[in-house]
């Protein structure tokens, strides 16, 4: 009977005490109430979104006023020739000469045949860096950035361009891959990069 009577107050003193055993979770005390987030300033609002799509992503676009490329090998159309049918700066007779830099031919879709990568000076400081590939018989052009670089260089099928960054100590580097959907080449990466 003791013994019953012994064990009825230990239980009643573990249920009276809740969970303050060893090893159990305690009380932390009140908890503050929850509430809805306040806006700061509410005068402020978001700048407009951009109503065209970033220049990143863009869509391919015939260059019919070229001859034909049946054969699909972009070496086959002076690169001049190109320059003048996008470029106004190159296009333009009785001036100085297309501030063209030389030509360069790489596989940038992965289709076995070079693509033509151009930069034509505009300004001082910037380029204006555009591919073409030949679709169907006809000169396409899949790449139009406007940069300013420091450097432009090739890693296997991408395109690489570091430009001054606004930081001190840094540079922009972007690097535009062949994107299959959009059938362009697409800034996939921008980051900053130490010098």
């Amino acid at each position: 009977m003791r013994r019953s009577l012994m064990t009825c107050l230990v239980c009643a003193s573990v249920l009276l005490s809740g969970c303050a055993a060893t090893g159990e979770p305690k009380s932390a005390g009140r908890t503050a109430a929850v509430s809805a987030p306040s806006r700061l300033w509410p005068g402020r609002t978001a700048p407009p979104q951009p109503t065209e799509p970033p220049a990143a992503v863009d869509t391919p676009k015939p260059l019919r006023a070229l001859p034909r490329v049946w054969s699909g090998d972009m070496r086959r159309v002076p690169a001049l020739d190109v320059a003048r049918a996008v470029d106004e700066g190159c296009r333009a007779a009785g001036r100085a000469p297309c501030p063209m830099e030389t030509p360069q031919y790489r596989d940038l879709t992965g289709d076995g045949k070079d693509e033509l990568l151009l930069g034509v000076a505009s300004g001082k400081t910037s380029l204006s860096l555009r591919a073409f590939t030949v679709r169907d018989g006809v000169v396409t052009q899949i790449m139009d950035a406007g940069v300013t670089p420091s450097s432009v260089e090739l890693s296997g099928r991408d395109v690489l361009v570091r430009e001054p960054a606004s930081y001190a100590g840094y540079d922009l580097r972007r690097v535009y891959t062949w994107d299959a959907h959009l059938q362009v080449m697409n800034e996939r990466v921008t980051e900053y990069v130490r010098r």
